[in-house]
């Protein structure tokens, strides 16, 4: 039986026995895709959902993809979710994910695979090679201790075309199954593998470990670069030649040509003031002083916009966010020249890019760490030793000796390899976590720069989940106000008319309620406000992690290109159902997918129970109650629609405020209440998990004896 956005399989590696077996998808079918898929695989396979340290050998790592992936979706055909046990956080390693762009996961699915789970501990090191159903787990010596990019160009030279040589087709015939070959042009083909693979930083186990997928996509947050390379897995190679058949190709063009036609701006006269996220001109969103080398837009496999950059001088490609602004504060101090500033900063990208560490660790951590410095803690013969050159600081060269002492556990790299914040106590830094020196906010991550004294959702979001959320839908307010202030730019949409539009979008828990949009000080511990939370933590389970929507384009709310400033989201010709009805065949709501991603949410609760999760667990930092929010951080001001005391809306600066720990703690008990949660503990219970169907997660929760009390 065809299933239609489906390659059917599910690939299942035991690197202990190096054995290589499948799973039918539709077996797990109702999770849809991407993250749900992977909660649910890990459900099923991890013995020990116990286990709060992602080096454990039991831990079940899953590479998954989405029916959306190898279509031509609008910005959905191109990205990959990762699920597992990470490294790093704090107090607890949670059951965690991540995600990365790029062409692996079209790669997959043309391959014949949805998902690649990884379990168990190779006894030296391997990579996996996998070309289209034939799968063999191959020798890494030779690999181990190589770059991100050194890796894979080495594989590439050995899996498909060689590098530099044209007009050559690969024949993979012998790797083609008979009930394949039909499909898959008989295994030719003239393109190279696409590689996910770990650098020295993981290779070494160190908490800013990630994967590394082409030039720049990274899977950043959650260790996983550790996980792999506590396993001795250092990459996965994939080549494949097949397709992937949808249901209605029809009405997946036409969606996707009312996307352009309705939804985006004129090509010939483009809007680049314009309030979208789907709809704006390609543009690479390189964060630096603007180059003087020609450049052209690069994307993920499917994307409408190009967010990524390939320059003439051959660095900082694929490069966009924060990678390319980790360093740049500190050039800027040393450079002469504007071009200058450039050319260094594009180069520290690549620094972080080939060892494989995550440069989000930065955002926050490095000014902690020069702080140290400066203060005298840190440094030759000091409390905390350190021979780092921060008298060459802001230059190339410390880059690369800090990214390179961070990835190999050298110098302060020995401390930090188990996380930031675990390193702070073991300094006697602690009260850096009390007075803001070192702002890594919830469960041991770096502070994203959305502050959540200033903004809610994010926040709030990210300490009741396992990471920080880095989800942008409510951000692109922020984005959008804060610009126009900043710049001048004409406000497109005022506060009350952009606040309707949005709500008219929340369905189901907060459709037409726009109060749920008040960031003001009043408002900050509502009902309103955990209805906020609730959809965005649900919509974004499965429409972006699980459907693997692009976070920076969907959803969209408004659209000052199309008719009514009506964004794409949820619309009856081009909204996120109406591409996964005409890729599946089902007949999804936009409302039955927010459903799926409670359930999914639901279920990644009960493992953080059944790692040690309770409410009392749940609170941010302290100086996020202890400090307030104060200009000059990272923003001089973070507008956000509020209203007055006569409930009149306005764009109003949220910054001067701290939370107050009581009434977070008390708003907790609502958000448990609206979720079905046990308000006591904030463990599921048998009655909310029954009516999604999940009996058997709620089993396993109770011989545990970690289920949740009805209310």
């Amino acid at each position: 039986m065809i299933q239609h956005g489906y390659a059917g399989k599910i690939l299942r590696l035991d690197l202990t026995t190096r054995t290589v077996s499948t799973i039918d998808t539709a077996k797990y079918r109702r999770w849809g895709g991407g993250h749900g898929l992977g909660s649910a695989l890990f459900w099923d396979l991890c013995k020990d959902k116990t286990i709060t340290d992602g080096r454990h050998p039991a831990n079940v790592c899953i590479v998954a993809t989405s029916p959306f992936c190898g279509t031509i979706v609008p910005s959905g055909g191109g990205r990959s979710e990762v699920v597992g046990v990470g490294v790093g956080q704090d107090p607890v390693n949670w059951f965690t994910r991540s995600g990365f762009g790029g062409r692996f996961s079209t790669m997959l699915k043309y391959a014949g695979w949805d998902a690649v789970v990884i379990e168990g501990k190779a006894d030296k090191p391997v990579w996996v090679d996998i070309r289209n159903r034939k799968v063999t787990i191959r020798d890494a010596s030779t690999l181990w201790g190589k770059d991100t990019w050194a890796t894979q160009i080495d594989i590439w030279n050995r899996v498909g075309v060689p590098r530099g040589v044209k007009n050559r087709w690969k024949d993979i015939n012998d790797t083609v199954d008979d009930a394949m070959s039909a499909a898959t042009d008989q295994g030719r083909t003239t393109q190279k593998p696409a590689v996910l693979t770990i650098g020295p930083a993981g290779e070494n186990q160190t908490a800013g470990g990630c994967l590394l997928h082409d030039a720049g996509n990274g899977a950043g947050q959650g260790g996983f670069g550790a996980v792999w390379g506590s396993k001795n897995l250092k990459a996965i190679s994939v080549l494949g030649t097949g397709s992937i058949t949808v249901a209605d190709p029809t009405a997946l063009l036409k969606a996707r040509v009312v996307m352009k036609q309705k939804y985006s701006s004129d090509v010939d006269r483009p809007d680049f003031h314009a309030w979208t996220k789907l709809g704006g001109p390609p543009k690479p969103l390189f964060m630096t002083a603007s180059p003087t080398e020609d450049r052209r837009p690069q994307a993920c496999q499917g994307c409408t916009s190009g967010c990524r950059a390939r320059f003439s001088v051959g660095y900082g490609n694929e490069s966009t966010c924060q990678e390319t602004a980790w360093y740049i504060a500190a050039i800027r101090r040393v450079a002469k020249s504007a071009q200058e500033v450039s050319e260094v900063n594009m180069k520290a990208a690549d620094i972080v890019q080939k060892y494989g560490f995550n440069s989000f660790l930065f955002q926050t951590g490095l000014h902690w760490l020069e702080h140290l410095h400066e203060i005298g803690e840190m440094g030759p013969g000091k409390r905390i030793p350190s021979s780092l050159p921060w008298e060459k600081y802001g230059t190339l060269e410390f880059a690369e000796t800090l990214v390179h002492a961070l990835s190999h556990r050298q110098d302060i790299g020995k401390d930090l390899a188990e996380g930031w914040v675990q390193a702070a106590r073991k300094w006697g830094r602690e009260k850096d976590l009390h007075d803001g020196t070192l702002q890594f906010s919830y469960w041991g991550m770096a502070e994203h720069g959305y502050d959540p004294r200033a903004e809610l959702e994010w926040g709030y979001g990210s300490i009741l989940g396992d990471r920080d959320c880095n989800e942008h839908c409510f951000n692109v307010i922020f984005t959008n106000v804060n610009a126009a202030f900043a710049y001048a730019i004409p406000m497109r949409l005022e506060a009350k008319e952009l606040v309707d539009i949005v709500a008219g979008k929340l369905s189901p828990y907060a459709k037409g309620r726009p109060e749920v949009l008040d960031f003001g000080d009043g408002n900050m511990y509502s009902e309103a406000v955990a209805q906020l939370v609730r959809w965005h933590r649900h919509y974004t389970r499965f429409w972006k992690q699980s459907a693997l929507l692009c976070d920076l384009k969907w959803p969209e709310f408004y659209n000052t290109n199309a008719p009514g400033n009506e964004g794409a989201s949820g619309s009856s010709d081009a909204g996120e159902q109406v591409f996964w009805n005409a890729v599946t065949g089902d007949r999804l709501t936009f409302e039955d997918g927010v459903e799926l991603g409670r359930r999914i949410w639901n279920l990644d609760n009960a493992i953080w129970t059944l790692q040690g999760r309770h409410r009392d667990m749940v609170h941010f930092a302290p100086y996020v109650y202890e400090t307030k929010y104060e200009k000059g951080e990272l923003f001089p001001f973070y507008m956000w629609p509020c209203r007055d005391e006569k409930g009149e809306w306005a764009y109003t600066d949220v910054m001067g405020r701290a939370l107050d720990k009581k009434k977070f703690d008390q708003w907790k008990t609502i958000f448990y209440g609206l979720e079905g949660w046990d308000p006591k503990t904030g463990w599921p219970t048998r009655k909310t998990l029954e009516k999604m169907d999940m009996a058997f997660v709620a089993d396993g929760l109770q011989a545990a004896g970690r289920l949740g009390a009805e209310g």
